[in-house]
């Protein structure tokens, strides 16, 4: 078991957004949590790297509870990717990506040749790799994005959290990203949960999906059993056609009838 929740419940102010969840994530899965803007996924994802206390209930990773992680070794379990970050000073692109390397120093302050290799992979591996020395600052918001995954991987962890990784992405690096993540799962045995709203891609490169209403009740399950026309409308707030293309399966908002 990489990642279970044990009666967890969230809350924000007086409304109870995940009541009582019960959910285990094993090696090698790839889930999205679903769910309509404010139903708590992002607060799930905080608590689930440990930047949240929980309401109630527990988080463990490989069986151990959160909060009986050492930071040092925790850091080297799991790596969180956030919905939008602030870059305040005039970090490289390879500063800023060397930085997630820092679990693995222990009394080394420098980089070694090692994570220099590491790093510059990682921005290969997201198309990123000729903007090594341009200030974070000066890129757009898809290349920002993917200068965070790459941290993100160079950070390498066996349990990713993503907040909406194809956020600011186009099209092309939308797919790349997110066939990336899925095959990082079948083919190194990672394990990924993320946020996403486009439910086509989500169903493409999951193997798992949690759903969240916001207003406690949740659901999580294998894709197919959960990704059904008649449950994302209830849980989304608006009644979804799926299409099927081939071995593909294409969700589309319904045409309510006025």
């Amino acid at each position: 078991m990489m990642i279970a929740t044990h009666q967890l419940s969230l809350s924000i102010g007086q409304r109870q957004l995940v009541a009582n969840l019960d959910w285990q994530v094993r090696t090698g899965e790839c889930w999205s949590v679903i769910g309509r803007n404010g139903a708590g996924k992002s607060t799930l994802l905080r608590t689930l790297a440990g930047l949240r206390p929980a309401d109630a209930g527990t988080v463990s990773i490989r069986e151990r509870a959160l909060q009986d992680w050492p930071l040092a070794d925790l850091a080297r379990q799991r790596a969180f990717l956030a919905q939008s970050r602030s870059d305040a000073f005039a970090y490289s692109v390879i500063e800023t990506v060397l930085s997630a390397r820092h679990p693995y120093h222990d009394h080394r302050y420098w980089e070694g040749s090692d994570d220099h290799a590491i790093a510059l992979a990682a921005l290969a591996s997201m198309e990123v790799a000729d903007l090594a020395g341009r200030d974070v600052r000066t890129l757009s918001g898809g290349e920002r994005q993917r200068v965070a995954i790459a941290a993100m991987l160079a950070q390498d962890t066996p349990l990713l959290l993503l907040d909406e990784p194809a956020n600011a992405l186009d099209l092309a690096h939308q797919v790349s990203v997110m066939t990336l993540l899925a095959r990082l799962c079948r083919e190194q045995g990672k394990t990924v949960v993320m946020i996403g709203h486009d439910l086509t891609l989500a169903h493409s490169v999951s193997t798992h999906a949690l759903l969240l209403r916001g207003d406690g009740r949740w659901l999580a399950g294998a894709k197919d059993d959960v990704m059904r026309a008649d449950i994302l409308g209830d849980y989304l707030g608006h009644p979804i056609d799926i299409i099927r293309h081939g071995h593909r399966s294409i969700f589309i908002p319904s045409e309510e009838t006025p």
